[in-house]
C-alpha cells in the first residue's frame, strides 16, 4: 500500500529558480490550485505576473485533495441560512457555484486532459442520527435549494448508503495534478514568469518589494496564497490575530479499487460531523473508490492507524471487498465561522479558511484576486473579507450584484424556468426537468424537445440562440439544431435526446 495520494503526473514540468532581481505588476506567492489558477486568470487578461513557489508546483494540499468540486458546502445550507441570514447563505453557494463553473471553462479552454466528470453529488443521513430529525433538515435543505435555483431533490433512499438524501445535480470532479500543472503552462503562454524551488522571504510592504531565492521581486500587487497565509508584509501583532482566528484539522483518506461492476459514479457525503465522504470513478481497468474524513484538530490525535481503520469499516458497510492502494492524511483549515477569508488585508491579498472544500474555494480566491487586481466588483468581496464582523441584514444582494457576469449568465447556469410548458413557440431554454439540465425548445409549430444541455466536445453547457433558433456551444462554437443535430464542430456527435 502507497501511503500518498494516488494523483501523480509522470513526467510533470518543471520551472526554473530565479536567477536575477524583477519587477512585475502582480507577484503570487503558492503554487497550488488558488496561486496557479490566479496566474492563469490574470495572465490571460494581460496583466504582468509573477508565480512563485517554494517548493514544486502542486506538492502541497493541493496533491492531498480528493477533488470534489462542489457548489455545496461543508456548511449545510439551513445552518448556513440559520447563521448568517438567507441573501447571505445564497450568497455563499453562487460564489461555489460561479467557481465550479470557472474551472469547467478552464477545462474547455485549455483542452486539459484531466478525466473532468459532470457528476451528482448525495448528502445522506449519517446512520446513528435521528432518522425523523434528520429527514426535516434534508427536506429543508431541499427547499432552501429549490428556492434559490439550484438542482435539488429529497430522494427516499441514495444508492450504496440506502438512507434519506437530498440529490445535488451538477457538482463534478476531475484529476487534480493534471489539471494544476496545465494551468501554469497555460499562464506561461500568456507572458507569466513561473519560479520554483524560490521561498519569500523578507518583505517590504512600502517599497513593494520581496526577497525571493536571494532575489529581489518588486510588485504593485501581491497575492499570497499558500495554505496558512505567511505574515507577508503584515505587522506581527496583526499577523498572530488572525492565526487565532484559524485551526488547522487532519483529514484522511483512502484510494481502494475493485473489479468492474454497476456501481454509479458520483459523490457522497453524510450528515456526521466530522463527516464521512466517498466519490466512485470508473476506468477501463475498473472501479475507483475514494474515501475521507475521520477529522481531527492537527497533533490532537496520536493514534492515526485507527482512523485508517475506521474508514476501512465504513467502506466495508457501503461497498463490496475492495483491495485498498493508497492511504494519505492532508490538513485543512477551519475559521470560527465557518467561512473562508479571502481579501486584502495590511497591504495583501490573503486566502485562507477553505474548510474541506479547497478545490472550490481555491479557484474562487483567484477570481476574487482578479477582480481586485483589474478593478472589477466583486459580489462577495464583502462576505469573505478577513476583517468581517456581522453582516447587514438589509443586504439587497441579487438587486446590488446584477451587473456580475455570474448573474447575467446564472439562468444559463442553472435554468430560468421550471417546467418545459411555460415555453412558446420558438423558444428556448436551459431549464431543470425531473432533476437534470435540459435544452428544452418549442418549435414555430408547438413541437417540444427536450435534450441534453451539455455540449458533446468537451462538456460546455449550450446557450440558445433567438435569432437562428439554434443551440450554440459558448466554449468552441459547436452549433445544434433545435433537434440536437451538428451544424457545425467540432462537436461530432449531436445533442442527447430526452424523453419527456
Amino acid at each position: 500500500m502507497k501511503t500518498e495520494s494516488p494523483w501523480s503526473v509522470a513526467q510533470p514540468p518543471a520551472f526554473p529558480r530565479l536567477k536575477h532581481p524583477i519587477e512585475t505588476d502582480v507577484l503570487i506567492i503558492g503554487g497550488g490550485i488558488t496561486g496557479v489558477t490566479a496566474a492563469y486568470l490574470l495572465s490571460k487578461v494581460g496583466c504582468s505576473v509573477v508565480l512563485v513557489e517554494k517548493t514544486r508546483l502542486c506538492k502541497g494540499e493541493t496533491n492531498n485533495t480528493t477533488a470534489h468540486i462542489s457548489y455545496p458546502t461543508d456548511l449545510r445550507l439551513n445552518q448556513l441560512v440559520s447563521k448568517f441570514g438567507r441573501n447571505h447563505a445564497e450568497a455563499v453557494w453562487d460564489a461555489c457555484f460561479a467557481s465550479a463553473e470557472q474551472i469547467r471553462k478552464n477545462v474547455c479552454a485549455e483542452e486539459i486532459a484531466c478525466d473532468f466528470r459532470h457528476v451528482p453529488g448525495y448528502l445522506y443521513a449519517a446512520a446513528d442520527a435521528n432518522q425523523a430529525k434528520e429527514i426535516e433538515k434534508l427536506k429543508e435543505d431541499v427547499r432552501l435549494a429549490t428556492e434559490m435555483g439550484f438542482d435539488a431533490e429529497y430522494i427516499e433512499s441514495c444508492p450504496l448508503a440506502h438512507q434519506p438524501a437530498v440529490r445535488f445535480s451538477n457538482l463534478f470532479k476531475f484529476e487534480p495534478a493534471r489539471y494544476v500543472l496545465h494551468l501554469p503552462q497555460a499562464a506561461q503562454e500568456h507572458g507569466c514568469q513561473i519560479y520554483e524551488n524560490c521561498e519569500a522571504g523578507e518583505f517590504d510592504g512600502e517599497a513593494r518589494h520581496v526577497q525571493c531565492g536571494g532575489h529581489r521581486i518588486s510588485y504593485q500587487h501581491v497575492f499570497i496564497a499558500t495554505h496558512v497565509p505567511l505574515q507577508g508584509t503584515a505587522g506581527t501583532l496583526d499577523a498572530a490575530l488572525l492565526q487565532t482566528k484559524l485551526a488547522g484539522y487532519s483529514t484522511y483518506a483512502l484510494k481502494a479499487d475493485l473489479p468492474m461492476g454497476n456501481l454509479p459514479e458520483a459523490l457522497w457525503w453524510d450528515t456526521a460531523n466530522p463527516y464521512f465522504y466517498l466519490r466512485i470513478d470508473a476506468g477501463s481497468q475498473g472501479i475507483h473508490v475514494i474515501a475521507g474524513g475521520e477529522d481531527h484538530k492537527t497533533g490532537q490525535e496520536t493514534a492515526t492507524k485507527d482512523r485508517y481503520a475506521a474508514l476501512e469499516r465504513q467502506l466495508e458497510d457501503m461497498l463490496p471487498p475492495a483491495e485498498i492502494t493508497h492511504r494519505w492524511s492532508g490538513q485543512v483549515i477551519e475559521t470560527v465561522d465557518g467561512l473562508p477569508y479571502i481579501g486584502e488585508y495590511n497591504g495583501q491579498f490573503i486566502a485562507t479558511g477553505f474548510t474541506g472544500t479547497g478545490i472550490t474555494y481555491g479557484t474562487l480566491a483567484a477570481m476574487m484576486f482578479r477582480d481586485h487586481v483589474i478593478g472589477v466588483a466583486n459580489p462577495w468581496k464583502d462576505l469573505f473579507r478577513v476583517d468581517r464582523k456581522e453582516f447587514s441584514s438589509t443586504w439587497d444582494y441579487l438587486k446590488e450584484n446584477k451587473d456580475y457576469p455570474y448573474y447575467l449568465a446564472k439562468s444559463l447556469f442553472i435554468g430560468s424556468k421550471e417546467d418545459p410548458r411555460e415555453l412558446a413557440s420558438g423558444e428556448g431554454a436551459i431549464l431543470r426537468h425531473q432533476g437534470r439540465k435540459v435544452a428544452a425548445s418549442r418549435d414555430s409549430d408547438g413541437n417540444l424537445t427536450l435534450l441534453s444541455a451539455i455540449c458533446p466536445h468537451m462538456g460546455c453547457v449550450v446557450a440558445w440562440n433567438s435569432a437562428d433558433k439554434t443551440w450554440d456551444c459558448p466554449c468552441h462554437g459547436s452549433r445544434f439544431t433545435g433537434q440536437g443535430k451538428v451544424i457545425a464542430g467540432p462537436a461530432e456527435s449531436p445533442l442527447e435526446k430526452i424523453k419527456s
